[in-house]
């Protein structure tokens, strides 16, 4: 599968962003999906995992209350809604695919296939 992450940009903080991945192929809703990001200087971390069918979805505490993921499968799409951002979610977002589900979802060596990235920049 391929994927291709958008919808990043510039916003001021307490300001709201969401992004989208689109995945090509058929095979969609077989994989399970993940949001990571990467701030200048840092290493990728975990930001949020939505399961195949999108029964179960996993927040990083720096997300939670404020992210949401979601998917549409009839679209080959995962989204990020993004609200009350920080100066901190400052980095670039990638989202990622893995065909299973279960453990390890916050992991990047867990996923199989990513998307170039989509920068996301909040002014304080």
């Amino acid at each position: 599968v391929q994927l291709q992450a958008f919808g990043g940009g510039l916003v001021q903080a307490g300001g709201s962003l969401r992004l989208s991945c689109a995945a090509s192929g058929r095979t969609f809703s077989s994989y399970s999906m993940g949001w990571f990001r990467q701030a200048p200087g840092k290493e990728r971390e975990f930001v949020a995992h939505i399961s195949r069918n999108g029964g179960y979805l996993y927040y990083a505490d720096s997300a939670k209350g404020r992210f949401t993921i979601s998917r549409d499968n009839a679209k080959n799409t995962v989204y990020l809604q993004m609200n009350s951002l920080k100066p901190e979610d400052t980095a670039v977002y990638y989202c990622a695919a893995r065909p299973y589900s279960g453990s390890y979802y916050a992991n990047s060596n867990a996923y199989d296939h990513w998307g170039q990235g989509t920068e996301v920049t909040v002014s304080s």
